[in-house]
């Protein structure tokens, strides 16, 4: 018999629907991947590189927090964006999943909750289900572009067992980018009730349309409340390296992780030492990739808009929009569009977004698409699809 924690444990919206994808392709289908946030721009040759140039004999155990060049780096890099830390108050991990769980594990205790701004990123959910911890959502609205709500909002969910607020900003799967403003306040909604303030920000470079990303690093009064979470596999196009960090002024969320990451004994060190190298990619060569996405952006926001029934609000940031569709469960349509649907020999792939919500009821006419294919690509996905929803609605 499984475990309670087991049984608890969700699937992923973004994956699930995986075996599926691989059935369309087995029958000759090309599938269009809008489903899940892998980048199609390539992993940088500084990556490659540093790793074939290493040449230590013994590939050994490195320290638990990271090696401390690579820390030493990654507080110069931040020190770029304004965010002042040392190499000491970074702890690289093993991607931004287990900063993540790290955070939670050291700031909750079984029974606790979390607020979160819905739709989150997905796997908040499982994180939390790990970790014995529920999500309480806050809800967002597509038409004020799924921005920090009034925090009124966030006091009436509040409960003595919550220990935190968990954000992406900017944000996936919306896209939004939050003002400084609206930070502040919620930062100090926080600090009032003793609440840790979780940030994942492992899009912080991807901004459009003027706006840039605040750090919950930059806020006032947050020392001993801010957690950032931070991740290169978006940045640098590498979601296989698996290298992250949790990054914090304070000492004790500090010692707990360390005890963590010595159970785990050390994040890898082939994939830091390409990491490190990445740092050192040219700044026109990071606004090129961010110029493309924009493109893209473009391309499909507008595309998806032209479709009768859909509509999508303009997202500032990251690569995913939020998009409704005029269907009741885009769970079933998602399935559909894999299972029973192709035209000119091609589909698309969709991340329904019921999965996106801690609340029940919530996301079933949404989806998830992440804008990480070439323009021509993107192109004949929402053509696909436009004929998919046609197909669909008159069954």
């Amino acid at each position: 018999m499984i475990s309670k924690r087991a049984d608890n444990m969700p699937y992923s919206p973004i994956r699930k629907l995986s075996p599926f994808a691989e059935g369309a392709k087995k029958r000759g289908i090309h599938v269009y991947h809008l489903n899940i946030g892998q980048p199609d721009i390539h992993t940088p040759e500084e990556f490659y590189n540093a790793i074939r140039n290493y040449d230590n004999p013994v590939l050994g155990y490195g320290p638990s927090n990271g090696l401390p060049e690579y820390r030493t780096a990654l507080a110069r890099y931040y020190k770029s964006y304004d965010i002042n830390v040392s190499d000491n108050q970074i702890f690289v991990t093993v991607a931004g999943s287990e900063a993540l769980l790290f955070a939670l594990f050291a700031v909750t205790d079984s029974g606790d909750n979390v607020l979160a701004m819905e739709p989150f990123y997905t796997n908040y959910n499982g994180f939390c289900a790990m970790a014995d911890v529920s999500v309480i959502g806050i809800p967002t609205r597509a038409e004020d572009g799924f921005q920090i709500p009034p925090i009124d909002e966030f006091k009436k969910r509040l409960t003595p067992k919550t220990k935190a607020i968990v954000m992406c900003n900017p944000n996936n799967p919306t896209g939004a980018v939050y003002s400084g403003k609206s930070l502040q306040e919620l930062a100090d909604f926080a600090r009032e009730h003793n609440l840790y303030f979780i940030s994942d920000e492992v899009y912080r470079e991807f901004t459009y349309d003027g706006h840039k990303q605040v750090s919950v690093l930059h806020l006032n009064g947050m020392d001993e409340y801010a957690i950032m979470v931070d991740s290169v596999s978006k940045r640098y196009s590498a979601c296989g390296a698996r290298i992250g960090c949790l990054v914090t002024r304070n000492a004790g969320v500090l010692d707990a992780v360390m005890r963590m990451g010595q159970a785990r004994l050390c994040p890898p060190t082939l994939e830091q030492i390409g990491s490190m190298a990445s740092l050192e990619v040219p700044e026109d060569v990071m606004q090129s990739i961010v110029s493309e996405y924009k493109v893209r952006r473009d391309i499909l926001h507008e595309g998806l808009n032209s479709i009768d029934g859909v509509f999508c609000e303009m997202p500032f940031g990251a690569f995913y929009m939020m998009a409704t569709l005029p269907v009741d469960d885009s769970d079933d349509f998602a399935r559909y569009l894999l299972e029973k649907f192709e035209y000119k020999g091609q589909t698309v792939m969709l991340a329904p977004g019921s999965g996106f919500y801690a609340t029940q009821g919530c996301g079933g006419n949404q989806v998830r698409v992440a804008y990480v294919l070439k323009k021509e690509d993107l192109i004949a996905a929402v053509e696909t699809l436009d004929q998919a929803l046609k197909t669909y609605l008159k069954r």
